[in-house]
């Protein structure tokens, strides 16, 4: 039997596969605009946050790296622009980042037969505070890490800026991912 260009084998097939289709157009808007905002950049964001500050990243580490605390502020505040539909402000966002630097070390990794380092690991850790305005149970407090491992061969001095990009950018992702991603 042929009803309005569709093939069906009974009026009861083709009522059902209406009825479904018009259920999920139907529904989507709903699913879409719950307590939570799902975006297709991986984040969950309040419908009503609108902004978003990042303090300064403090460098409190025994070993300094002078670049380093610029370097992370403003690769965090990249990323929130890049990737979220917030405003990066100076102070009171709706949500706020702020933090330091606590460790910035490099140690042996791998000792050769001769008793000798033939790998090096440049490890940082930051200290994060996250405040979410909107909904205070989300808040925290959590210690971040990343490290790289370079041949020690090399002087670190050579290899340092590299890593320190590798290294931030690994941060800056983990922190991310904590702060509007909800992993």
């Amino acid at each position: 039997m042929k009803l309005s260009n569709r093939t069906c084998t009974s009026r009861r097939v083709c009522r059902k596969g209406s009825l479904v289709s018009f259920l999920l157009v139907a529904l989507l808007p709903f699913l879409l605009t719950s307590c939570w905002w799902y975006s297709f950049s991986g984040t969950s964001i309040h419908p009503e946050a609108q902004t978003i500050s990042v303090g300064y990243i403090e460098n409190r580490a025994e070993r300094i790296n002078p670049a380093l605390s610029n370097t992370l502020t403003e690769a965090l505040m990249d990323k929130y622009t890049k990737l979220t539909r917030l405003s990066v402000i100076n102070e009171d966002g709706d949500y706020a980042v702020e933090g330091s630097i606590t460790g910035y070390s490099v140690a042996p990794i791998a000792v050769t037969s001769d008793e000798v380092a033939s790998m090096a690991r440049l490890t940082v850790a930051v200290q994060i505070v996250f405040e979410n305005k909107l909904d205070p149970s989300e808040n925290f407090e959590r210690s971040f890490s990343a490290y790289e491992d370079y041949d020690s061969t090399l002087s670190l001095d050579a290899v340092e800026s590299g890593l320190v990009d590798t290294i931030v950018e690994k941060i800056v992702e983990d922190i991310f991912n904590a702060t509007v991603a909800n992993w």
